[in-house]
């Protein structure tokens, strides 16, 4: 089709009117927003001829989205996670705000309250018959000084990749914890060796990635909420190396220095060491936060979790 209609002013004044650009009510900023995204829709309507079975179909699949609850997962799956974090990285850089441990995407998946614990704590609720994992590490300043008190908050799945209150099979907060460093600025977790998981096959997420011919498909990892006084909070992940996506994480999640080895360990002097009596899988993942005057920088950026406000 050889039409072009953005141009004309019939359209122009649509989009006004649309974004409430002709009234003088509202949020100046939302409508500003607003009709760039719906002028861009309308551009690519014209731009790729879309017809209104297209347009229609396009329509009852956000619908569908938003009732199978998958739009938090589609997000990082079309790399808009990662692209934040590079606008963050990219701020960072600007500001003069180098070093530290780099952050990568939260995902979906956090729940706000879990249990906190001084220097350990055990993540698991001992249902599965699954390898032990040790996961410990230090938390230090730039300057490689430790942070005693820092809250380590670490989440992440069980075997079958699927996370507690998510997943009404797991008992509450289980592989969920907080900890507070020791005065080395040092915590440790017991838990089991998390599996990575796949976007629900039938879903809309997959859906829409078979027809860009990728996958879904997750490595198995680890998250992070770090976070000390007068400095600035970090949300990271790491990728258990040697996982078939490590390197090929449908949420864009990887960076080079978040991938952590996994040993295990079958001398029986060092399961003693945590209380254990067979082999054992150990990770050491040692963290770097940047100080910070800034109070906005020492928080975790609002935005929808579950329980957030309602725990301690």
């Amino acid at each position: 089709m050889t039409v072009k209609t953005m141009h004309t002013p019939e359209v122009k004044e649509l989009l006004n009117k649309v974004a409430g650009l002709d009234q003088s009510g509202g949020n100046d900023r939302v409508k500003q927003i607003v009709h760039r995204l719906v002028h861009d829709i309308f551009q690519i309507v014209e731009d790729f001829d879309v017809t209104p079975e297209e347009f229609w179909s396009a329509v009852y699949y956000v619908s569908g989205l938003g009732q199978n609850g998958e739009a938090a997962l589609l997000a990082p799956g079309l790399g808009m996670d990662h692209y934040l974090d590079i606008r963050m990285d990219a701020e960072d850089a600007e500001a003069g705000r180098t070093g530290g441990t780099p952050r990568t995407i939260e995902g979906p998946l956090y729940v706000a309250g879990a249990p906190i614990s001084d220097g350990f704590a055990r993540m698991d609720d001992g249902s599965e018959d699954a390898e032990t994992l040790i996961i410990t590490g230090q938390v230090t300043d730039e300057r490689g000084q430790p942070i005693a008190d820092a809250v380590v908050d670490i989440w992440h799945a069980n075997t079958q990749g699927t996370y507690s209150y998510f997943d009404p099979s797991q008992s509450e907060y289980n592989l969920r914890r907080r900890i507070r460093t020791d005065a080395e600025g040092r915590y440790t977790a017991r838990s089991i060796v998390p599996s990575g998981y796949g976007c629900p096959p039938e879903g809309s997420t997959q859906q829409l990635l078979n027809l860009l011919g990728r996958h879904g498909q997750r490595p198995a990892h680890i998250h992070y909420f770090i976070s000390s006084p007068g400095h600035r909070h970090l949300t990271t992940q790491i990728n258990l190396a040697g996982d078939e996506y490590t390197f090929d994480d449908f949420a864009f999640a990887t960076r080079e220095e978040l991938v952590v080895e996994a040993n295990r360990i079958e001398d029986p002097s060092q399961a003693e060491q945590y209380g254990l009596n067979g082999p054992f899988t150990k990770l050491v993942f040692d963290v770097q936060l940047v100080a910070t005057d800034a109070a906005e920088l020492q928080e975790r950026h609002p935005r929808q979790r579950a329980l957030e406000g309602e725990s301690a």
